[in-house]
């Protein structure tokens, strides 16, 4: 993980368990679970959850938990321009929708990259905030999340998609 432009961090309890929330000086870059599958939450930075990113992105998030809501703190994730891109295209899936992989290729224009689309889905940095939870496999099950899927129904349930 790339933490050298990385200005402050902070934990934050939540109902799917403890969050990181790390910013760089233009916006959040990381909202980590616990256990994170793709990245260390043990970061060399400062502990300041004043900072305007994290006290923005920790005061959206708990009106998240009382109800689903859009998040409009500022990003600045940490990834190659096509992950950005992808994470990009995640925040036109709105609470109590889902999409896939391969709509989310079509919606880029990139109809036979949904494997590459799904890599860079499954390395999002910014977490329930860039919504990557809300992309589901094609036949409707639940699929990779570096959160874990347990976190993933959850979050799901939580924005009122039925699961069966």
């Amino acid at each position: 993980m790339k933490t050298d432009r990385l200005v402050a961090q902070a934990r934050v309890d939540s109902p799917v368990g403890p969050l990181t929330l790390a910013a760089t000086d233009k916006g959040l870059a990381f909202l980590l679970f616990e256990e994170e599958a793709h990245y260390d939450t043990h970061l060399d930075v400062p502990v300041d959850p004043k900072n305007k990113f994290i006290a923005a992105a920790a005061r959206q998030l708990e009106r998240y938990w009382r109800g689903p809501t859009r998040f409009d703190v500022a990003l600045d994730p940490q990834g190659t321009p096509f992950q950005r891109t992808v994470w990009k295209a995640l925040l036109d899936v709105k609470p109590g929708e889902t999409s896939t992989y391969g709509e989310i290729a079509r919606r880029l224009g990139m109809p036979h990259a949904s494997r590459a689309v799904g890599a860079a889905i499954g390395r999002n940095p910014v977490a329930i905030i860039v919504p990557c939870h809300r992309i589901i496999g094609s036949d409707g099950s639940l699929t990779g999340f570096a959160g874990g899927l347990p976190r993933k129904e959850y979050l799901l349930q939580h924005e009122g998609v039925l699961l069966v």
